[in-house]
């Protein structure tokens, strides 16, 4: 146990360190204070417009015909990728469910896969298709964040910035150079990178075997860096071409919270008071370790009916890698269901009843634990709209965030946020369980069927991609459906925040008073932190009552599923 703590700490302390660094550097480029590729930005803004200021309502518009114009391309590539070039497996187009699907999906920063990558798609589609969108719908929402960010920080201001200037330079100073450090790093560290489909090998034992091959660690940086999740292969980050070793288990771990965790120290610095980005930063990392510390427990204790035949300290290794161990697979958990990255080093569906349950609650509240690039933040904004609002009610005072009256306009705009989780994950699993189709999905019976389908609609709706892999998404109904939840995840959280955003731009900041509440001290930090599980607990318990409790009460009476 020492040990495991010990790779959690380095871990942690890796975060942090990088982090804090990241946030200043990013907080330069969308203030225009990085500017060595000024004349390739030039040549692309040129094409996109004159980079006038937009307000909320341009703002919003230009990134819904962004991402409409994003997701008709790239359907169009997985539905013809067999008239495209770089299809040496010869694979056919895409049915119009799955094609539908995978479009909205990588659009979403979802990567939701009801496909096998190395079964199911040509070089082309992965390379011009899903990793094209993984750098664009990353940017896409860290381009929301900062103009988020300028809008609580502005003076009577109307704008919020370019949406095109914001995200082209999310990619020329963030996401591209990051990615090719990173995919350097995994070349040499055994990841493949060719435009071969596959290489024949032979066994200790003699047997013959055809391994897949592809540009595999050019994808794999993108997907982890930019929050996104989507595997090259079936198995994703449990495969040893995208997960080698313990070394790229721990970059690819650190690459996914980094640019979500640096967001804090960005919008602090954007907003002209570091102490609000240290806060979120605490809130956010105390909700991280709790999360680590329930999983860590469910798997290092194990399944008590398994206690008769395996070795106790080994804890909970099915469906984990023996390479990566339970800490390892439990840091992997985390971090991408508190990150909205879909990836996975091992297979959840093999989780304890209860570690299970912590990695759907982690994506129930929202993906607000650093959460995905950019977006994570501003769904934190949310709950600190509502818990300035909740305070003020308290004390009796007109609640105010960064010296600006939160008034009935924000908070009902923040509020209709709560509304989206529940519809994607209660109202559509229920659709699912009341047309059949959920019963003919699911792998197992009782609780645990339960919480797979629970778990799949809980994964699209908070854009994050994994999955319990017992459950048998590709189905015309299922593709359509999480199609749906995917996009009112995405798009449900990201108008109401940008129209706050235009509202709060448009007030005078108050100086503070000495009846001001502080929105930066260790009480504020508290009250944040109870709100979330306090609106998340009421939201789900019940179905999570169903689910995993009731699956590891069974589990407890000597009844498995």
């Amino acid at each position: 146990m020492q040990a495991d703590l010990l790779q959690a700490g380095i871990y942690a302390l890796s975060l942090l360190a990088l982090a804090v660094p990241l946030g200043w550097y990013m907080a330069r480029v969308f203030t225009g204070g990085v500017t060595f590729l000024a004349p390739v930005e030039r040549v692309i803004l040129g094409a996109a417009g004159d980079g006038a200021e937009q307000g909320w309502k341009a703002y919003a518009a230009a990134l819904l015909l962004f991402n409409a114009a994003g997701f008709a391309l790239l359907f169009a590539i997985l539905t013809f990728q067999h008239r495209l070039p770089l299809n040496p497996q010869g694979f056919d187009g895409l049915s119009w469910h799955l094609a539908l699907n995978t479009a909205i999906s990588f659009v979403t920063n979802t990567n939701w896969q009801s496909y096998g990558g190395e079964t199911t798609l040509s070089h082309f589609s992965q390379m011009a298709g899903l990793t094209t969108q993984n750098f664009l719908s990353a940017a896409s929402g860290m381009a929301v964040a900062v103009a988020v960010a300028r809008g609580f920080a502005a003076r009577q201001a109307r704008h919020l910035g370019n949406f095109w200037t914001d995200m082209t330079r999310a990619i020329l100073y963030i996401l591209l150079p990051g990615a090719i450090v990173l995919a350097i790093a995994f070349l040499a560290l055994g990841m493949p990178q060719t435009l071969l489909a596959s290489v024949d090998a032979t066994t200790l034992e003699g047997a013959k075997q055809t391994l897949a091959l592809g540009p595999v660690a050019s994808q794999v940086a993108i997907k982890q860096l930019g929050t996104n999740g989507g595997g090259f292969f079936n198995v994703n980050s449990a495969h040893p071409f995208e997960n080698p070793t313990a070394i790229t288990n721990l970059l690819s771990m650190l690459a996914i919270l980094a640019i979500p965790a640096a967001f804090t120290f960005t919008y602090g610095r954007m907003v002209g008071d570091r102490r609000q980005g240290r806060a979120l930063f605490v809130a956010m990392g105390v909700l991280l370790v709790a999360a680590f510390v329930a999983l860590y427990a469910a798997e290092r204790f194990g399944n008590p009916l398994h206690l008769a035949f395996a070795d106790p300290a080994a804890g909970n290794m099915e469906g984990k890698e023996v390479r990566f161990g339970v800490i390892g697979s439990v840091l992997w958990a985390v971090t991408t269901t508190a990150a909205s990255n879909g990836s996975v080093n091992a297979m959840h569906d093999s989780l304890t009843p209860l570690g299970g349950l912590v990695a759907m609650l982690n994506i129930q509240l929202g993906e607000i634990i650093y959460g995905g690039v950019g977006v994570g933040l501003t769904g934190m904004l949310l709950f600190v709209i509502l818990t300035v609002f909740l305070a003020g009610l308290m004390v009796g005072r007109t609640p105010e965030y960064l010296g600006k009256k939160i008034e009935a306009r924000e908070v009902k705009l923040a509020a209709l946020t709560l509304l989206v989780m529940p519809i994607g994950v209660l109202v559509f699993g229920a659709l699912a369980i009341a047309t059949g189709t959920a019963q003919t999905s699911v792998q197992d019976q009782g609780p645990h069927g339960l919480s797979e389908l629970i778990y799949a609609y809980s994964s699209a709706t908070g854009n994050n991609g994994s999955a319990f892999a017992g459950f048998t998404a590709n189905t015309p109904f299922h593709n359509t459906m999480l199609g749906l939840a995917m996009l009112l995840g995405r798009f449900g959280y990201i108008l109401p925040i940008l129209a706050i955003a235009g509202s709060l731009a448009g007030k005078t900041p108050a100086a503070a008073t000495a009846g001001t509440f502080p929105t930066h001290g260790p009480v504020f930090v508290t009250l944040l932190i109870l709100t979330i599980l306090i609106v998340g607990a009421l939201t789900f318990l019940p179905v999570l009552a169903l689910g995993p409790i009731a699956e590891h009460v069974s589990v407890l009476a000597g009844r498995a599923f």
